[in-house]
């Protein structure tokens, strides 16, 4: 194979900006075109004025109708009201946030067919409120609002840095006799994916069902246009989820950031960390880079498989009506070496449904003595700030981590804007030294812990498709408190700097970046 192909050379470097770039380009044009289409006949007509503007308050009213947060429609109505034609194109762009109605019906379609396959487990959930009646309150609302069960023949392993996650998930990816699905927001063409690679075209050579889907915004400065073709020239069945195209497309804010391995049906691996060189610390773009995973070996690896045949088939408009489900969800006959309780999850942005942010509140809310958050990106809403608050008002010791060198600088301005909210409020501020964190994780009370790609950020919680574990008295609960609080040690505690704000010009400037957070 070329250099070029194992390799991230500068021309595929070169390929992957020049893309990026062009995306980027071709969306600002395409608003440009539609703001220019709108204000000149805006100019021309006094009548279409008032039409746009009569347009405008009906939106707005339907905008503040609707059964969402307020953090989110108050912006949205500010700028409709104040700007109108800006407000209604970027609305229509972007803040409608449900796709098309063809595509929601595909995923509600395909998840009717697949989330069957997962078993009730109520003997299991039973066992769990017995043993942990707060935690168990959580894991019944993913098991009534998402589908996915909790399960106890599971053994986890938690890795609390993305390199050894990464030689284990290679480990176990030589051990394929069956099949393997590998999902992911981003891939890069470089070495650690190459290594990846030749397993996956050793094994697809063996006749075994290989298949990687990738998000392409996600992975737009990392491959060139010809990944895909790279891919099934070696055996390798390869998707590309909601590919950039010219032309209006309301579903382009809509991204798949979940991060799945599945091997067989019976080892998984999910957590925070890409298929790139920065997350194993190869480059160091933004100073050290933290990231989490876990492994999952026994039943609960059905739930991460289901989560991926998801995206697979209703990302696309291939038929699966005949598809054998059933093959890839097999009864493993696992027995746990390990205590606890796992409960993978997924979330859609296809429906009303906000199972990360009513996870993250329901832990904040249960908590009784602490409860601490690590996140690369913190812009909330007004309901989890105030869940936040409300325990640190309670007595529960609430600490976030987030990053001390930003990848993004104007989303890391607006992640601090909301310091002051949570910090006036006795929630403790740290934000880490070494450089960036991208893990998503939390942990309370020594007994309830999540890892997995759900930030604490608009994008996570109400535009992404995303992906969790909910970990309960399981021995990787204190595995997760303990890195923690190595964590802790490693950062600057900011709370005091950001509890009281004086200058009229940085909460005028905050507030200004919070009306468009929405859009970060």
């Amino acid at each position: 194979m070329e250099q070029t192909q194992t390799h991230e050379g500068k021309a595929n470097s070169r390929n992957g900006v020049k893309r990026m770039i062009f995306v980027i380009i071709s969306i600002v044009l395409e608003l440009l075109l539609i703001l220019m289409t709108f204000s000149r006949l805006y100019v021309l007509a006094e009548w279409i004025n008032v039409f746009a503007r009569i347009f405008a308050l009906l939106l707005a009213l339907f905008i503040y109708s609707k059964a969402i947060t307020s953090t989110m429609k108050m912006p949205w109505v500010i700028l409709i009201l104040t700007l109108p034609i800006m407000g209604i194109t970027l609305y229509l762009l972007v803040g409608l946030n449900r796709g098309p109605r063809d595509m929601r019906e595909r995923y509600s379609e395909i998840d009717h067919a697949l989330l069957p396959l997962l078993p009730e487990n109520k003997e299991e959930l039973a066992d769990l409120k017995t043993s942990f009646p707060d935690a168990a309150g959580i894991a019944s609302y993913i098991a009534n609002r998402a589908g996915y069960p909790v399960y106890q023949d599971t053994d986890v392993v938690y890795y609390d840095d993305a390199s050894p996650a990464l030689e284990a998930q290679l480990n176990a990816l030589r051990e394929a006799k069956s099949f393997i699905f590998m999902e992911y927001h981003a891939i890069e063409d470089a070495s650690s994916w190459q290594r990846i690679e030749d397993v996956l075209a050793e094994k697809a050579q063996e006749g075994i069902d290989v298949r990687v889907f990738y998000d392409d915004m996600g992975s737009i400065g990392f491959i060139t246009t010809n990944f895909v073709s790279k891919l099934e020239k070696r055996g390798i069945q390869c998707k590309v989820f909601n590919p950039f195209k010219l032309g209006l497309n309301v579903f382009l804010n809509n991204r798949d950031h979940r991060k799945i391995t599945v091997v067989d049906g019976k080892v998984g691996f999910t957590g925070g960390y890409n298929l790139a060189e920065e997350y194993f610390n190869i480059t160091n773009p933004f100073g050290q880079w933290k990231d989490t995973g876990v492994r999952l070996e026994g039943d609960a690896v059905r739930s991460l498989t289901v989560a991926f045949l998801e995206m697979w088939y209703a990302g696309s408009k291939e038929n699966w009506d005949e598809a054998d489900f059933s093959r890839f969800t097999p009864a493993t006959d696992y027995h746990s070496h390990r205590d606890g309780f796992v409960q993978p999850y997924a979330d859609s942005p296809m429906d009303d449904k906000r199972i990360g942010e009513d996870v993250y509140i329901s832990i904040a809310e249960k908590a009784n003595r602490y409860c601490w958050f690590i996140t690369p990106y913190l812009i909330l809403t007004d309901e989890m700030i105030h869940a936040l608050s409300l325990a640190a008002k309670r007595g529960v010791d609430v600490r976030v981590i987030t990053p001390g060198i930003p990848d993004k600088k104007i989303v890391y301005s607006v992640t601090r804007s909301f310091y002051n909210s949570l910090a006036r409020n006795g929630v403790r501020i740290f934000e880490w030294s070494p450089g960036f964190c991208h893990c998503k994780m939390s942990v309370a009370d020594d007994a309830v812990a999540t890892c997995g790609t759900i930030n604490l950020d608009y994008r996570s919680l109400y535009h992404h498709f995303e992906n969790g574990c909910l970990m309960v008295g399981s021995h990787v609960v204190t595995e997760i408190r303990q890195d923690f609080e190595r964590t802790f040690e490693q950062c600057t505690e900011v709370t005091e700097q950001y509890r009281d704000i004086r200058s009229g010009y940085l909460k005028l400037s905050q507030l200004i970046l919070r009306l468009f957070a929405e859009l970060l």
